[in-house]
């Protein structure tokens, strides 16, 4: 269901004139995309020169003029030339409508116009948190052509699709300095992100210094927390860019730090150490004891006295009711209070909870786990388990907001976090089969190396259309598949879940499903049988309009087991951008190979005017691997293989006993990037050579890359050997090498029309499965787009393939 933007400003949007370049998404190097964009940057700009003045009128923005100054002469490299402190006619005048308290609200008024003529600029804003935003906007649009600095003649009215846009920012598992959050914030403020979610405690460290409690971080913060005066720092320098803090202190569960220090509160006898590993652990505050209530009513009062927010998160997820069911005092407690299970007492505990924060002004936000038929209505339920999850609490009346699908810390591809709609959506295909059409259900099990292994059913239907299908997996709802193929009695397809891209490659025959499930980058080897039936499943939880209105909007969550200072920026940006335009812009703004040329352009413009460091995070960490700064070799390398995708290199970790706080994050996996544009790019090729094998620009491209990669083998080779941390990539260094070869023979094949030996077809195969294996926690991403290369040349008339259950495909 599409958001309506307010009255107001559809009012005025209806005024504009038609624009002059296709919409949603046009080609100036915005993102967040606007709601709308008027003009011909073609036929017109405004130079700018080092005598440029900016103004504000109608509020005081404080340093805000300084800052936007500055950063002016950081894109342009100029000295600008003094001006008057607030000039009342300058070249760039904003003008702010109402004057309001400096301090952002959940409803406060982010609407902005933009026009660029030859005569000036003018932000109109109804708020100052209009013009913050809009002052974005106009610095991403400042840029060099061949002859000058300029802005395009465009005008531009924008107003967010959802008022809660944030980013999860997690301190407790690897502590975080004060100087790297506040860049994170300028970066939120660059991409119109207005909630810094601060995940301030946790099993592995209390990081707010309590007065009351001192002992919190006395004990269970190894040195490491936020004084009361730096938390108030960041709160201030939050209010400037026009983005709200709202802190977590998480209760009753993940409580391990809060054992340590006050073992009385917990459900089960100290003494407790600091926990140093990773996963869901069992001390729980005790909802039995008053003592409890008041612990958290004082530190609620510690909290709402530095953070002046009205929403407070009390996480609540992934609560081990061991200690509770172990305890007789407790279970006494519960028999008393009418107390069914588990979570019955943790609705109780939130009960109690809410009437605490009722008392400090303070509204409940939480995670899934605290929706239960007793928490009152006034509660935030912040989604990690879905759209059915989040579609449900809010058809009940629950404000909601969706974290699944935009987990950064999981390295997974732009697109995939692009594609993550906010409001959940129905299965948008017919899943009965009709008359004339054929269904086959086939049951799959995919293990995986941490945890229970996934599974459920996949169904295909052949119809008069041709395929289609759906997925059921086991405890979710029936979600549609898409890109169906069949090839060889073999048929791949594609779905986004929760795990990441998925796409199942299956072989079905003889009622035996094998194949794997590649997860993002990474094979998951499957089994399963036929089905006799098609399963029932289960339908998608879609709000209707009223529930879907409760929904607020998402954040972005970057949980930091393996992110530490050194990396938070390489992990956070430029993939940040992405969710901020899908929070933000309308949900029509879907084009993805649009979207990756304005995030490119953007991704350099935050590294220049905001300051973010996303590519210095990965030249330092390389320069260490090297021990050099000639890094190229380690460069090009990087271009052919991405960090294990999904869940994979945390689930590596736990196998082999490192996944704890102090496994060092210093592999090249740690240096890289989420995805690999050189093979995003290597894919766009392919697709390009095989729609027309006489296309020589894609022919050439994919030569010179795989020549490069080919040089640099011997380049590489003394870096990866001359360094301990280097050695385990010396396969793929040589696979990498092979793989080039290979792309060089396919691409002659393909620009030649000839066929290639099945012998050659088979080796070429084997290249591609071993290769594509996992190693230290990379994996060569170049696999796939060779892969489907190799599949173009040598793929026969499909109209002869028989398909499992003795279908063909209709034409």
């Amino acid at each position: 269901m599409k958001r309506c933007l307010p009255t107001t400003l559809l009012a005025s949007l209806f005024l504009f004139s038609p624009t002059l370049w296709a919409q949603p998404a046009g080609d100036l190097p915005l993102m967040p995309w606007p709601q709308k964009v008027e003009g011909n940057p073609q036929q017109g700009q405004l130079v700018l020169d080092n005598r440029l003045t900016l103004g504000v009128s109608g509020d005081d923005l404080g340093p805000a003029i300084a800052h936007w100054r500055q950063r002016i002469e950081q894109q342009t490299g100029w000295a600008l030339l003094p001006q008057a402190e607030n000039p009342p006619q300058a070249l760039i005048m904003v003008v702010i409508k109402q004057k309001v308290d400096p301090q952002p609200l959940p409803d406060s008024d982010e609407r902005y116009q933009l026009t660029i003529t030859p005569q000036g600029v003018v932000l109109n804003a109804e708020t100052r948190f209009g013009a913050l935003r809009g002052m974005e906007t106009l610095l991403q649009l400042i840029r060099n052509d061949g002859s000058h600095t300029a802005l395009p003649l465009v005008r531009i009215s924008d107003a967010p699709r959802f008022p809660w846009r944030g980013v999860l920012l997690d301190s407790a598992r690897h502590f975080l300095p004060v100087s790297d959050i506040k860049r994170q914030l300028d970066g939120m403020a660059a991409a119109k992100l207005n909630v810094f979610h601060w995940h301030l405690t946790d099993d592995q460290g209390w990081r707010f210094a309590s007065t009351h409690y001192p002992k919190l971080q006395q004990l269970a913060s190894d040195g490491q927390f936020y004084s009361v005066a730096q938390m108030k720092e960041v709160v201030a320098y939050a209010t400037t860019l026009g983005i709200r803090v709202v802190p977590e202190i998480d209760l009753p569960g993940h409580a391990s730090a809060i054992a340590v220090a006050y073992p009385e509160l917990v459900s089960a006898p100290g003494p407790y150490l600091m926990q140093r590993e990773w996963g869901v652990h069992q001390p729980t505050l005790d909802p039995s004891r008053q003592e409890t209530y008041q612990f958290v009513d004082t530190i609620v009062g510690e909290v709402a006295a530095i953070f002046p927010d009205p929403y407070l998160h009390i996480g609540g997820d992934e609560v081990d009711p061991t200690q509770w069911n172990e305890s007789p005092t407790i279970q006494a407690f519960m028999k008393r209070n009418n107390l069914a299970d588990s979570h019955a007492l943790q609705a109780y505990f939130n009960q109690k909870l809410t009437l605490i924060l009722g008392s400090w002004q303070r509204t409940m936000v939480g995670w899934d786990e605290i929706h239960h038929p007793d928490l009152p209505k006034t509660a935030v339920i912040q989604s990690w388990q879905g759209p059915d999850a989040l579609g449900a609490a809010a058809q009940e009346g629950y404000k909601g907001l969706l974290s699944t699908g935009f987990y950064l810390d999981q390295p997974q591809s732009a697109a995939y976090h692009y594609r993550n709609e906010v409001l959940p959506q129905p299965l948008w295909i017919d899943d009965r089969v009709h008359q004339d059409e054929k269904a086959q259900s086939w049951a799959f099990s995919m293990p995986r190396l941490k945890g229970k292994p996934v599974e459920g059913s996949v169904t295909l239907i052949e119809g008069p259309q041709g395929w289609r299908g759906f997925i059921d997996f086991s405890g979710k709802s029936r979600r549609a598949v898409r890109d169906i193929a069949w090839r060889d009695g073999n048929v791949t397809f594609r779905i986004d879940t929760w795990m990441g891209d998925t796409r199942p490659v299956l072989t079905l025959k003889n009622s035996t499903l094998a194949g794997y499930f590649l997860i993002g980058n990474v094979r998951y080897p499957v089994s399963g049988q036929k089905l006799a039936a098609v399963p029932a499943g289960t339908a998608p939880v879609v709000p209707d309009r009223t529930g879907a209105a409760n929904i607020l909007g998402g954040e972005a969550a970057l949980w930091a087991e393996m992110v530490t200072p050194q990396v938070i920026d390489l992990k956070l940006w430029p993939r940040a951008f992405v969710v901020a335009e899908r929070l933000w812009s309308a949900r029509d703004v879907q084009d993805e190979q649009n979207m990756y040329r304005r995030l490119s352009a953007v991704d350099a413009w935050s590294v220049v005017s905001v300051g973010l460091q996303q590519h210095a995070d990965t030249t330092r960490l390389l320069t260490r691997l090297a021990q050099s700064t000639q890094i190229m070799p380690l460069q090009v390398l990087a271009e052919a293989v991405e960090p294990a995708q999904y869940y994979t290199r945390q689930h590596l970790k736990f196998q082999a006993g490192n996944y704890h706080q102090f496994e060092p994050l210093n592999r090249f996996a740690d240096a890289l990037p989420a995805e690999s544009d050189e093979v995003r790019q290597m894919n766009l090729e392919v697709q390009q050579l095989l729609a027309n094998r006489t296309d020589s620009a894609a022919a050439d491209a994919l030569r010179r890359r795989f020549t490069r990669w080919q040089a640099n083998s011997a380049e590489v080779a003394p870096l990866l050997a001359g360094n301990y941390l280097l050695s385990p990539l010396q396969p793929v260094a040589a696979d990498v090498n092979a793989l080039s070869v290979l792309g060089l023979r396919l691409v002659d094949v393909a620009q030649r029309g000839s066929m290639i030996g099945t012998n050659e077809v088979k080796r070429a195969r084997q290249l591609l499965d071993k290769a594509s294996a996992v190693r230290d926690e990379v994996v060569i991403a170049a696999v796939y787009p060779l892969e489907a290369l190799l599949d173009g040349i040598t793929r026969k008339d499909e109209s002869n393939e028989a398909k499992p259950g003795g279908n063909k495909p209709r034409r």
